[in-house]
């Protein structure tokens, strides 16, 4: 398989870092082509790749694949052998509800705390209510996960899958604006935070030309 994975700056493109980390994590080879944002040539740059003028892009032999959670199940279903999702019928049934809730939902969350590998960690003086419905839902969710179904290894349903992927740039989200979780939701946090993944992604965020980097998220 000849893929070509088009993401947006790494310091931002939360919606990028979901192919991106399954794919390293899994270990599947791909070439990466990476679109800086909020650029003056950035819309254009991106249509001439893009039929939706957004990243993330799959490029596998020519055939497109557009919004990440279509990307992750191309590249699971081309990929058995990566066992992207869990093997038992319960557990797969709520990494694919889990995954698919954080591809619609929580706008609020998405809105008020945005994306940033750079922000040193701190929080917002006021945080909606919303923005909280939001976070009670996301722990809900990985509480039901790992108590549920992640006695194997540290992610939320044992072993790495697709939903640890989709709920990656929530991790740093509630890391980096200091939301306070409980302790399975923080130990879930830390082990993704740990991983050497993880690690590559945020050394490349933090190796990002000046020129990447929007005013206006570094001065929150």
């Amino acid at each position: 398989m000849s893929l070509t994975l088009v993401i947006g700056t790494k310091t931002y493109s939360s919606w990028s870092m979901r192919p991106w980390f399954a794919l390293v994590e899994a270990g599947i080879p791909f070439e990466e082509v990476l679109i800086p944002l909020y650029q003056s040539s950035t819309p254009q740059d991106i249509r001439k790749v893009s039929p939706t003028g957004k990243v993330p892009l799959l490029k596998d032999n020519g055939i497109l694949h557009w919004e990440s959670l279509s990307i992750l199940e191309h590249i699971a279903e081309q990929n058995p052998g990566a066992k992207l999702w869990p093997d038992g019928p319960a557990a797969r049934a709520h990494a694919r509800s889990a995954a698919t809730e954080m591809h619609g939902g929580f706008i609020e969350l998405r809105k008020h705390l945005p994306m940033n590998f750079r922000r040193i960690p701190r929080p917002r003086p006021t945080m909606p209510d919303a923005v909280k419905a939001d976070v009670a839902r996301i722990v809900q969710l990985w509480g039901e996960a790992r108590e549920g179904f992640g006695a194997s290894g540290p992610w939320l349903y044992g072993r790495f899958s697709i939903a640890d992927a989709m709920y990656a740039p929530v991790v740093h989200r509630l890391h980096a604006y200091a939301v306070p979780v409980p302790p399975v939701a923080q130990a879930y946090m830390s082990a993704v935070m740990a991983s050497a993944t993880w690690k590559r992604w945020e050394k490349e965020a933090a190796a990002e030309p000046q020129n990447y980097i929007h005013p206006a998220y570094d001065a929150d």
